[in-house]
């Protein structure tokens, strides 16, 4: 199996856990039916993890890789203070009164709530990694669907949260040791 698929899998499923955008899924679930939910949030996702692996893939051509890959895991260990930090959400994202159908408007939603979002930035980290565009395109989608899906079957379900707090403390560390690996390996490599 592709490297950059697994990678990019694994980083954003534990990236968006506890995650606005998670918290966004949540919300549409109670609004919406799930598998409308659950769409909008592949199509929006889809949408914009491929134009942040297109910048991904484009950076090295910018940047030696050498110093890429010094920036990269940089921003792994800046990803995992972020997960440490949280994301806030105001109940707001999504409700601009617009009538689309619902997996549009989820898909919107989630398209801009992802513009900037550390797991927008983690997958145009992973793309400059790994070099694999479709492996890291449908990897960190196929992720985000997990976590997002997880988080709306839950919110269906169960009705309440997960331990945040472990989830929180786990994604961070992992992000930080990956970072700090990836670091290393730049420098011990020069």
């Amino acid at each position: 199996m592709n490297p950059g698929f697994l990678a990019s899998f694994f980083f954003i499923l534990l990236a968006e856990m506890g995650d606005k955008t998670q918290l966004v899924a949540l919300s549409f679930a109670a609004k919406y039916r799930p598998a409308n939910v659950l769409a909008g949030v592949f199509l929006g996702t889809l949408i914009c993890h491929w134009l942040s692996v297109f910048i991904g893939q484009n950076l090295s051509v910018i940047i030696p890789f050498h110093y890429l890959k010094i920036v990269i895991g940089l921003s792994f260990v800046g990803f995992g203070v972020w997960t440490l930090k949280g994301d806030s959400y105001d109940g707001q994202q999504g409700r601009d009164g617009v009538k689309f159908n619902p997996v549009i408007t989820v898909a919107i939603a989630f398209f801009l709530a992802e513009l900037g979002d550390k797991t927008q930035l983690a997958t145009i980290s992973l793309a400059a990694e790994y070099q694999s565009f479709l492996g890291v395109w449908l990897g960190s989608t196929l992720g985000m669907v997990a976590a997002d899906g997880l988080a709306i079957i839950i919110g269906v379900l169960a009705g309440r949260k997960l331990p945040e707090k472990t989830i929180k403390y786990l994604a961070a560390s992992i992000f930080v040791v990956f970072g700090l690996l990836i670091v290393l390996e730049a420098i011990l490599k020069n």
